[in-house]
């Protein structure tokens, strides 16, 4: 299977062509159908970020878990408010589902682990560790999404806005496709298709050989 940029941008031309406009700018989902692999194995499943060369159309929602860090520009939450929120769980719960990435100091990671593990751990937010300069991660994760294959066998994933240039959302499907190729077991053959789509609109295919 060879995936070329010029199959996307043909793609995403027709997408536009077939799609009604809203009121709102919609998302661009990636949808890839994988075969040929036994999920029930642990070492087929996964679940990896990938930085999009030209991010996600809008900043990813980050909240840095901290008691040494301030000033980031984005929400930063101390060893008590782990406490806090650890007792109130509809809060916890609501944090969660409006953040898209969650990171954090290494030695606060066992507390975060015991107060939010049960709200975090199954939402697949548990809170990246800091080993860099933390506003440098912070920007790379603004243009972060995460792709998993779990217990389908399939991969969807925001690649951007329908906003955004063509070309940018293509390279932004080249880099998501080369890493999910990356991962899995037979490559290329494990891909069965590739569709696109906006938020609510109809999938497009990928014509890929």
């Amino acid at each position: 299977m060879v995936i070329k940029k010029e199959k996307i941008l043909e793609a995403l031309k027709k997408l536009r062509e077939n799609s009604k406009k809203r009121n709102f700018v919609q998302s661009v989902d990636l949808i890839i159908n994988i075969r040929g692999i036994d999920l029930r194995r642990p070492e087929n499943r996964f679940e990896k970020d990938v930085f999009l060369p030209h991010g996600r159309g809008e900043d990813a929602k980050i909240v840095v878990f901290s008691d040494t860090y301030r000033n980031l520009n984005v929400p930063v939450l101390t060893s008590k408010d782990v406490e806090a929120l650890g007792k109130n769980l509809r809060e916890a719960k609501k944090l969660a589902k409006k953040t898209d990435f969650f990171l954090a100091e290494p030695r606060l990671m066992p507390l975060i682990g015991r107060y939010l593990g049960k709200v975090l751990g199954p939402r697949g937010k548990m809170p990246r560790i800091i080993r860099v300069e933390p506003m440098k991660m912070i920007e790379q994760y603004k243009k972060a999404i995460t792709i998993r294959l779990k217990t389908n066998p399939v991969i969807q994933c925001l690649v951007g806005k329908e906003n955004m240039k063509d070309e940018e959302i293509a390279d932004n499907i080249m880099e998501v496709i080369k890493s999910a190729v990356q991962s899995l077991p037979k490559k290329e053959a494990n891909i069965k298709n590739i569709y696109l789509k906006f938020t609510m609109s109809k999938p497009i295919k990928i014509e890929v050989r």
